[in-house]
């Protein structure tokens, strides 16, 4: 039983309430090589890692991190960028089994739900207008001016403020990564929730600190709406 009852669910988007199915990989590889980045070897796989390992941070501060220089993060951000949209133009967005009716059930409840990315929201737009979701949460949020990416703890926050929640003690968030988990710790909420769905494993975000481990998204709503 939680202490004071969840007023704000703050959901991520791939690998949590999207299917990632590797859309992610694929598109850094297009990024990678705008980067130059050379297409076989060590430098190529440490780079993949690196991408796997800070899933859920904005790409374009991945890439700035793999790449040196502005130019050249900026190029790989950009070929991610259309590399992804393609993909989602080509059919490949496709939402984790049940995630829309868990957002809807919800909001029935009277918690008001905010989902979030790591994408620009250019990419946000397009991938929730290839799922019909364009009208599904109270708020949907991306990295922007005065926003910072996760693992700041900025999404949370902002969705706490426009969704008017009374504290970070009413504000629940469920992510698939450590960063996801992490920013949600920053942030103080009551529940720092990790999904199985995604990047990361139950070892990867519990080491992190997830106050909860679900399967899905579908078992993050019932969480919530077992514990009024």
């Amino acid at each position: 039983m939680l202490d004071k009852p969840i007023q704000v669910a703050v959901l991520d988007m791939a690998g949590t309430t999207v299917a990632d199915d590797g859309l992610v990989v694929s598109a850094f590889e297009a990024a990678a090589t705008a980067a130059g980045l050379p297409a076989d070897g060590d430098e190529r796989d440490q780079a993949r890692q690196y991408v796997l390992d800070t899933m859920g941070q904005s790409k374009i501060v991945v890439f700035r991190a793999l790449f040196g220089t502005e130019d050249r993060a900026r190029r790989a951000n950009d070929e991610f960028e259309r590399a992804y949209a393609e993909l989602i133009d080509n059919g490949h967005a496709a939402p984790i089994a049940g995630a829309a009716e868990a957002v809807t059930e919800l909001r029935r409840a009277g918690i008001k739900v905010a989902l979030t990315t790591g994408f620009s929201a250019v990419t946000q737009d397009k991938l929730l207008a290839a799922l019909g979701w364009q009208q599904l949460a109270d708020l949907v949020l991306a990295p922007g001016a005065g926003v910072r990416s996760r693992p700041y703890p900025d999404l949370v926050l902002t969705a706490l403020m426009r969704l008017q929640a009374d504290s970070v003690d009413n504000v629940a968030v469920l992510g698939d990564t450590s960063t996801d988990v992490e920013s949600a710790l920053r942030a103080g909420a009551a529940i720092a929730a990790g999904a199985l769905t995604g990047a990361h494993s139950e070892e990867d975000l519990r080491a992190a600190g997830a106050t909860h481990v679900v399967g899905s998204v579908v078992d993050f709503a019932d969480l919530l709406l077992t514990n009024p």
